[in-house]
């Protein structure tokens, strides 16, 4: 490379290096944020308290809070609903075949489990719990797991005298010492095993929950065979008379406003099916719910706040469906349904014709 080169390189370099401080100082954008800010950015809990807020909670009330916020997807007791994870139980499965990571089988400390139902829970509206909840559900769960009495309330306080099973489970990671040289040696190139075929997806083996996603084939085109005791109901069902096809709340139906409920459906269809084949999963399916008694799905396990509801005889029409979409804990308190409710008058309509639309 000639002297000339050179110049005209270094000078270029110096040209864009030094030019980015240039243009940082030029932009004029945002500012270092306040130690208050990040402050309130920052809801980390560390293992030896540090971030927790103050607060208490207890076992009973943590029950109610649970009945109210989490059982839906994780069973009364912390023990499971559905394809959705228990909590609890599971004590010394790692090493299984099929081990369970729950709060007593693996998470290391408690600080980890309050953290988690503090940023994430409950399912679709994180964030929403008041701190002495948070305090309380994690006390409900160390009493489901056997860790503490009924009498036990959970605060700030306390918090790191609670020891989980699998404190000492863990290790720092080694990989570079332990995994690394095995992964840096020669490529064995003989003796390999068959190609691998896809057979199925995991949502063919239910290892994940059924709903949103539907079964429809296996990979290569086939349909699933159906299990011997869903055989067996299918052969037992006596074919049912067709329904009247102009049913009138069908026709009566704006198109339009029920292609919109479809769209708002995507909220809903986490939990619930509609349409042929709709089966009960985390919710109850919903056909033919307009009408209908509460609790009207057979086969699904509703919580004691519908049954009451149900048998205090309230039905499914406009004016309850919209109360209820609005506000699910306000029109059946109590009641183990994980939503919020739809705030826009205009959605809770759409969704109406939509479900109307699949109602005779």
């Amino acid at each position: 490379m000639s002297k000339c080169r050179k110049l005209i390189t270094t000078t270029a370099l110096i040209t864009v290096f030094g030019a980015v401080p240039a243009l940082a100082d030029t932009l004029g954008i945002g500012r270092l944020a306040l130690p208050e800010e990040i402050a309130a950015w920052d809801i980390a809990v560390m293992p030896d308290g540090r971030g927790l807020p103050e607060g208490r909670g207890n076992v009973l009330d943590g029950e109610d809070y649970w009945i109210d916020q989490c059982a839906v997807c994780h069973g009364d007791f912390a023990e499971g609903a559905g394809a959705w994870p228990a909590i609890v139980g599971g004590r010394g499965s790692l090493t299984d075949d099929r081990p369970e990571k729950t709060v007593e089988s693996y998470w290391p400390y408690l600080s980890t489990v309050w953290d988690y139902i503090n940023r994430s829970m409950p399912f679709g509206a994180a964030q929403t719990l008041e701190t002495d909840e948070v305090y309380a559900i994690t006390a409900y769960i160390l009493y489901s797991a056997g860790l503490v009495d009924d009498d036990f309330e959970l605060s700030n306080e306390n918090f790191t005298e609670i020891r989980l099973p699998n404190e000492g489970g863990f290790y720092l990671d080694d990989r570079a010492e332990a995994e690394f040289p095995e992964f840096t040696q020669d490529p064995c190139m003989s003796d390999c095993r068959d190609p691998v075929e896809i057979s199925a997806r995991a949502t063919d083996i239910d290892v994940t929950p059924e709903f949103p996603v539907i079964r429809y084939s296996y990979s290569d085109g086939s349909a699933p065979a159906p299990a011997a005791a869903e055989e067996a109901d299918e052969a037992s069902v006596q074919p049912e008379e067709a329904p009247a096809e102009e049913a009138i709340q069908t026709a009566s139906l704006d198109p339009a406003l029920v292609a919109a409920g479809e769209a708002a459906w995507r909220q809903c269809r986490t939990c619930h099916q509609l349409g042929d084949g709709a089966r009960n999963g985390t919710g109850p399916q919903l056909n033919d719910i307009f009408g209908q008694t509460a609790a009207h799905a057979d086969g699904f396990r509703y919580s004691p706040a519908f049954t009451e509801a149900a048998e205090g005889g309230l039905v499914w029409n406009e004016e309850t469906l919209d109360a209820f979409l609005e506000n699910p804990a306000g029109l059946i308190p109590r009641n183990r349904m994980s939503f919020r409710g739809v705030r826009s008058e205009d959605e809770r309509a759409a969704l109406i014709a939509y479900l109307m639309s699949y109602s005779n």
